[in-house]
């Protein structure tokens, strides 16, 4: 490697290291960080093109394991190679855990101040408009013609009103664009070579869901003294469930209080609330699982394990999905997946905003986010800061007296 080589690839993984470690200690909202990561790395920093960072959200979504964690090694990976996508996803994980574990030693003791709520209250709608703006602008180059239309709100359809999952919907929307958009019509024996492999892939997914961390318990519960065995547990819950951390959270849920007994109700609700003042991942709150039952160690193996799959699955599948890409039929199968995705996220949208927007003011913060992203170029850390200070702001605006008391009084019609 010459020298020049050898300084632009330095330089990159510096670029990648920087990038990833603000956003992992400043990206709130769950599923909406995609939306940032769409807002600093592909809009502003050009990392990749739009349809590459559709290709990112297709691959991380079909995948099992923590979803903005898959698409920021996806990103690195992109900028600066395999070890771009190690330094992306490792910087991206880490200041959640730091922050986390913070908090968790803290809380008990500290408790979470009304500064830290109203300054989270504000995030909320800037995380949300970022989100929304992301979607809008990816949509808006992936769904230019009737079919990819089509295929974006019957995607949308199918995950809001019925029981199929994200993996068949994307596994569905390729098959569509291998026949939508495949430059040569596909023989009668590739169309069943492709349904059985659908099939295969569908059975796939169903084993995994039944023999993953969600299976029914037969009888053994992990010892929660034994770090081996609270390692082994979020590693399933990490290399087996699809859908998110989202998902991952219900699952956790279910076991770690209702059938293992390491948590009480009112220490999980805790928890949930630490992590929606935790930057990053939301699957952050298995350190804080750790650490309820094992301590600072305990902490570290929960996190390490369960985020431990979406570097291993991503890292081994990216070399190979880097050398397939170009092919025809690859090529039509992300052309009719990139449609797909937009309304799985169009749809996950929906379903957030409720929390982030619980009022008026909310609703005003979330527009102004909207305006300024698609008027000028100011960058999404200057707008997330700007709705912490409105969020610690409000309740000393006069202004903001008759929003909230204006919120209220919907609240209380609703009810009535």
């Amino acid at each position: 490697m010459s020298r020049v080589t050898q300084t632009d690839f330095t330089g990159r993984l510096q670029d990648v290291a920087a990038a990833l470690l603000k956003l992992g200690a400043t990206a709130y909202g769950g599923p909406a960080i995609m939306g940032v990561m769409q807002a600093e790395l592909q809009e502003k920093r050009r990392w990749v093109s739009k349809e590459r960072f559709l290709e990112g959200l297709s691959v991380a979504n079909m995948l099992p394991g923590a979803t903005a964690t898959q698409l920021g090694i996806f990103l690195g990976y992109a900028r600066g190679g395999w070890w771009g996508g190690l330094v992306a996803g490792l910087c991206f994980v880490l200041p959640a855990f730091v922050v986390m574990l913070a908090l968790t030693i803290a809380y008990a003791s500290v408790s979470v101040t009304p500064l830290a709520r109203s300054a989270l209250y504000g995030l909320g709608p800037v995380v949300l408009g970022l989100f929304a703006v992301a979607v809008y602008r990816l949509g808006r180059s992936v769904a230019g013609t009737v079919p990819e239309a089509v295929i974006g709100v019957l995607a949308a359809a199918a995950f809001a009103g019925t029981p199929v999952g994200i993996v068949a919907i994307l596994l569905l929307s390729g098959g569509a664009g291998v026949l939508l958009f495949h430059p040569k019509k596909p023989r009668a024996s590739v169309l069943v070579l492709a349904s059985m492999a659908f099939l295969g892939v569908l059975s796939l997914v169903w084993w995994m869901t039944r023999s993953g961390p969600h299976a029914p318990v037969a009888g053994h519960v992990p010892d929660p003294n034994s770090l081996l065995e609270v390692g082994s547990y979020f590693f399933k819950v990490g290399a087996f469930t699809i859908g998110g951390g989202l998902t991952m959270i219900a699952f956790i849920q279910e076991q770690v209080v209702g059938q293992f007994g390491w948590l009480t109700p009112r220490e999980f609700i805790d928890g949930l609330a630490l992590g929606q003042f935790t930057p990053g991942p939301i699957l952050m709150i298995a350190a804080y699982v750790g650490y309820k039952v094992a301590g600072i160690a305990g902490a570290a193996v929960a996190a390490t394990a369960a985020f431990l799959p979406s570097f291993i699955i991503m890292l081994a599948i990216l070399p190979v999905l880097d050398r397939i890409r170009t092919l025809a039929w690859m090529r039509a199968a992300m052309k009719g997946m990139g449609p797909a995705v937009i309304g799985v996220l169009a749809v996950s949208l929906l379903r957030l905003a409720p929390y982030a927007l619980p009022d008026p003011f909310a609703m005003v913060i979330m527009a102004a986010t909207i305006v300024v992203l698609l008027n000028s170029r100011i960058g999404a850390f200057k707008l997330m800061v700007a709705g912490a200070i409105l969020g610690v702001l409000r309740s000393r605006l006069p202004a903001v007296a008759g929003f909230k008391a204006m919120g209220r009084l919907i609240i209380s019609s609703r009810v009535t």
